[in-house]
């Protein structure tokens, strides 16, 4: 089980959304880098960075701010938000990045998806984001029709190395994670499954290590771990 600190960028700063919501961002730090480099210090191993603006946007905006967190951190990074087209995969994975995460493309483009899995094996994941169990897309703001696990599927002989799964309605919010929902998904398919969303407490860790032979390998830690709800010590000792 690998636990991935999460740095959402915002206009430059590390913020937490509450469930997608742009309007509703704390900052809980202004130095993006300095909080990557106290992450690594603290143990981590794996770095996710999402590029919020650029997942609205459909382009990376944050590119300043990933570059000095590369510059500083020796640990790998996987970075999503705004990557929709093979010059922005070549960019980013060339510029230091181990792994990118693709969502609105994963669902708009798979063509381009599968090509970047083939010529880029194990440094691509499908970044899938769900209200209702159904796809969003764009930063959030659009809900499609088609179902999580069924777009999953679809990936699974492209060679993707990890789905990421974030139940929107329950992110930022510490309310506890949809293990459900979380569990079916990775049952479904042979993809490892890194869990995203509502990770509250020490407890909610453990209970994913004790499941992670449906298939989930990692989680993702946001709000709990920058309100101190979750010790880094006291989570990585679990895993």
């Amino acid at each position: 089980m690998i636990l991935y600190p999460a740095i959402d960028l915002k206009d430059g700063q590390c913020v937490r959304l509450l469930r997608g919501e742009m309007d509703k961002a704390t900052v809980f730090s202004a130095h993006p880098a300095d909080q990557a480099e106290a992450f690594e210090k603290s143990g981590f191993e794996w770095l996710h960075i999402v590029d919020l603006n650029g997942a609205f946007e459909g382009k990376p905006v944050n590119e300043s701010a990933v570059k000095a967190i590369l510059a500083r951190v020796k640990m790998p990074v996987q970075l999503g938000g705004g990557i929709r087209n093979m010059d922005m995969v070549h960019t980013w994975l060339n510029a230091g990045i181990s792994r990118l995460i693709l969502g609105t493309a994963a669902l708009r483009n798979p063509v381009m998806v599968k090509e970047a899995c083939r010529i880029y094996p194990g440094q691509i994941a499908v970044g899938i984001d769900a209200k209702a169990g159904k796809v969003a897309i764009n930063g959030w703001a659009e809900v499609s029709d088609q179902l999580a696990v069924d777009l999953a599927k679809k990936y699974e002989d492209a060679g993707v190395a990890a789905v990421i799964y974030t139940d929107i309605n329950r992110d930022g919010a510490m309310a506890g994670p949809n293990f459900e929902e979380t569990i079916h998904l990775a049952e479904a398919i042979t993809i490892p499954v890194i869990a995203s969303g509502g990770i509250s407490s020490v407890a909610d860790i453990a209970r994913y290590k004790e499941i992670e032979s449906s298939g989930i390998e990692g989680c993702i830690l946001g709000r709990a771990l920058y309100d101190g709800a979750i010790v880094a010590a006291e989570a990585l000792k679990i895993c």
